[in-house]
């Protein structure tokens, strides 16, 4: 009897059609992977429990080269349409920048070309060549034989080199071809944590080895990120890279690590020390971190590239500038390739994050001196205007309000751990000793274990930058808590801060981005799957600017800076040191909001957990009757559970919320918060079965089996009593092993069917109150 595709499933399709189709044409196995996870999948939590969303998979890519993909094909099973996955296949294609696109039922296939925007049907026998596609390619973008070479030079890999993300590949190998092209400047926004300075690598490497650049210089602003990056990342250029130090300039290396503050002179008349070498001297200039802030910095960048203008210039950011007199935008152009934070959390390559505000009774009022002649702490005359939040720890020190402050980051430590890696960013230097002290004071107990719990890690503090490296290693576990102004708001890579405090006024959405960017690092084998912000300046409302992960766009007329950012109604700033100290101020929290980061991936506010889940659950079964009959269809109730992690919903999370729950089984806690039913508890459930004397049909030790499972299902739940490796545990182990309990009913098949007829009798739609 002839084979009806009809009833095969997509693998047999796969397998029996279209991978055998692909190898007739010359598609060989290390050309192709298969079921290829290309996200890590949306790291979800809820209070203390976590979980992942499913990652986005491939069927089928088809590379022209290592890390060159070419095509997709998405396979369906023969109850389809031959385009029925095209659709997805053309998502998917367009997430990993490759130009054809594929779907096949095991009929035939059907085609996008991205690079003409035809489709075509094609008969299952004539898939493209590896060849075919590549002239196609070649044909499209109308490279030379010179331009091929630099963009077939191959990775750099060795026993310690990761494999590129689809992102990282999408930066290197556009950058790439830019530059083989001819293009000058380039502009790549990567978010912080997505790996900037391994994708610079890959770029250098690549265009190093195949002789297309041959000095380079990699410019950066601070000393601990060159040194970070030079012992990380860079290991393999050891050989042919040198660190400019002090004014020394020696041109027998070919790559040159250097902060551009030491290339420029600061003393007029006195030529600058980038000088030494011929405007021709460098053909290839990378700037990391190329958004800094003033327009004095951006002027000593700007003064090296220009003097080196032959050479091909990127500039690496997390956060693009679009204000005059600071517009990298401008400088380089629009950018040929943005990975945003709000993508990296939803590819699961990046932490969530949770914000709780703090608002200060005085900080929403507002303080004023009672009279003209109301003095501070030191005798000092306050002068007579209203102090708001902007001036406090700037212009007014509120004593009082520290101690709040210090206080609430202590309790928000007892909860998630005293030992989560924290920053806490405060107003200045000042204002970060004053908050180490507090800090020390409040945790004694683990000052005691050891001193360096809380450290002021500023730039003037020499004791406390040489433990940055300890605070940034994941392996060691002090310093703990830091206070610092501005140091470690950029670059500093700490992949277990779980704790980013903010008591400083934030005046751009370029210092926000690199604020919060100290926290989206997943860590998840020291146990960091998100973090959290504790916010007391109100400075996360910028997570509701477009702005925040919007794409960067050119402003139409210049933005004037000066005016304290966001707070356009406030007084310039004056950066006079003088400031004013009170201690009679009566502080306390007024209010507190728990955001979280929404589907949309805009933070919300989170009104209740309760409310939260009964919306996300009914996002999938809109009735109680949806609900039932998927668990009752469903065979495998893990599946279902498996399902609305999809919809942001956590069963641990819910019985950690409502210790009530925690004897109550799935089924009855889906149906209590989002259907108000009354849940049973799983020892009523099994005793309903009981009483039913459903085991009655049973005898012997089979019955005994059986018996024992409804004693673990009361114990511990479905999802442990459904899986086989049960029957490994206590008592099973002493009635037999696994092979002769299933072979009491018959064999597995014979198992497996009397544990979905007793999970029937578990949820007897009888039970449901």
């Amino acid at each position: 009897m002839p084979e009806n595709k009809k009833d095969l499933s997509e693998e047999d399709i796969k397998n029996r059609y279209i991978t055998p189709a692909l190898n007739a044409v010359g598609w060989a196995a290390e050309d192709m992977l298969m079921e290829k996870y290309f996200t890590d999948g949306r790291v979800i939590f809820q209070g203390g429990k976590h979980a992942r969303k499913q990652g986005k998979k491939a069927d089928y890519l088809l590379y022209s080269s290592p890390n060159y993909p070419i095509a997709i094909v998405e396979a369906k099973d023969n109850n389809h349409p031959v385009g029925g996955g095209l659709q997805q296949a053309m998502d998917y294609a367009q997430i990993l920048d490759i130009p054809f696109a594929y779907s096949s039922n095991g009929d035939g296939f059907v085609e996008h070309d991205f690079l003409t925007g035809m489709e075509a049907d094609i008969p299952l026998d004539k898939f493209p060549t590896r060849e075919q596609l590549l002239e196609r390619v070649r044909a499209s973008k109308k490279l030379t034989p010179e331009q091929e070479t630099v963009i077939n030079q191959p990775y750099y890999w060795d026993a310690d080199t990761h494999k590129p993300r689809y992102y990282q590949r999408i930066a290197i190998n556009r950058t790439i071809e830019a530059v083989a092209k001819g293009q000058k400047r380039i502009l790549l926004v990567m978010a912080t944590g997505t790996g900037k300075t391994f994708t610079a690598f890959q770029i250098i490497e690549r265009l190093h080895k195949s002789g297309c650049k041959k000095k380079i210089l990699y410019l950066a602003d601070r000393n601990f990120l060159i040194d970070q990056t030079m012992i990380q990342d860079f290991k393999p250029f050891k050989k042919i890279m040198t660190k400019i130090k002090g004014k020394d300039m020696d041109s027998s290396y070919e790559i040159y690590m250097a902060l551009y503050q030491q290339l420029v002179s600061y003393d007029e008349g006195v030529p600058d020390p980038f000088m030494d070498f011929k405007p021709e001297f460098f053909d290839l200039i990378l700037v990391d971190e190329c958004h800094r802030g003033s327009a004095k910095e951006d002027s000593e960048w700007r003064r090296i590239l220009e003097y080196f203008s032959g050479a091909t210039q990127i500039g690496m950011t997390a956060t693009p500038k679009v204000k005059f007199g600071a517009n990298n935008l401008e400088y380089f152009g629009e950018p040929l390739f943005t990975y945003s934070l709000k993508q990296g959390i939803e590819d699961g390559f990046l932490a969530p994050y949770r914000v709780t505000n703090s608002f200060l009774n005085v900080d929403l009022k507002g303080w004023a001196p009672e009279g003209p002649q109301e003095l501070d702490l030191f005798g000092n005359v306050i002068p007579e205007q209203l102090y708001q939040r902007p001036d406090f720890g700037r212009e007014l020190v509120i004593k009082t309000r520290r101690e709040v402050v210090a206080r609430r980051i202590t309790q928000m430590l007892y909860k998630i751990g005293r030992m989560t890696k924290t920053i806490v960013f405060c107003t200045d230097v000042e204002e970060a000793d004053a908050m180490r002290q507090l800090l020390v004071s409040l945790n004694a107990d683990m000052v005691k274990e050891d001193p360096r719990y809380v450290m002021r890690i500023t730039g003037d503090d020499a004791v406390g930058k040489k433990e940055l490296g300890n605070f940034l290693e994941p392996s060691e576990p002090y310093p703990v808590v830091v206070t610092t102004s501005e140091m470690l708001s950029t670059g500093a890579d700490c992949k277990t801060c779980g704790l980013i405090v903010i008591d400083k006024e934030i005046g751009s959405m370029t210092e926000f981005k690199q604020i919060v960017g100290r926290g989206t690092r997943l860590k998840t084998d020291k146990g960091k799957w998100h973090f959290e912000i504790l916010d007391f300046r109100n400075a996360t409302q910028m997570f509701k600017d477009p702005e925040f992960d919007g794409e960067p766009e050119m402003p139409e007329e210049p933005v004037h800076s000066g005016g304290g950012g966001m707070h356009e109604n406030v007084r310039p700033y004056n950066p006079g040191p003088k400031k004013y100290y009170i201690n009679h101020v009566e502080v306390k929290i007024d209010a507190e909001t728990v955001s979280y980061l929404g589907a949309d991936g805009k933070t919300q506010v989170v009104e209740s957990f309760t409310d939260f889940t009964r919306k996300n659950i009914r996002g999938k079964f809109a009735t109680l009757d949806d609900f039932i009959k998927r668990w009752t269809a469903e065979e495998r109730k893990a599946a279902v559970v498996d399902e609305l992690k999809e919809y942001d919903v956590l069963i641990d999370a819910i019985r950690e919320a409502n210790p009530a729950l925690a004897k109550v089984d799935v089924f009855d806690i889906i149906c209590h918060v989002a259907f108000d039913q009354k849940p049973l508890t799983r020892s009523e459930r099994a005793n309903n079965v009981k009483k039913r004397n459903y085991l009655a049909k049973y005898e012997g030790k089979a019955r005994e089996v059986l018996e024992a499972l409804l004693v673990k299902y009361a114990d511990d739940g479905i999802l442990q009593m459904e899986q086989n490796e049960v029957l490994k545990l206590d008592p099973f182990s002493h009635i037999g092993t696994v092979p002769k309990i299933m072979k009491l009913f018959g064999g597995r098949e014979g198992y497996e069917a009397a544990v979905i007829d007793l999970k029937k009798q578990l949820y007897l739609t009888d039970d449901v109150a």
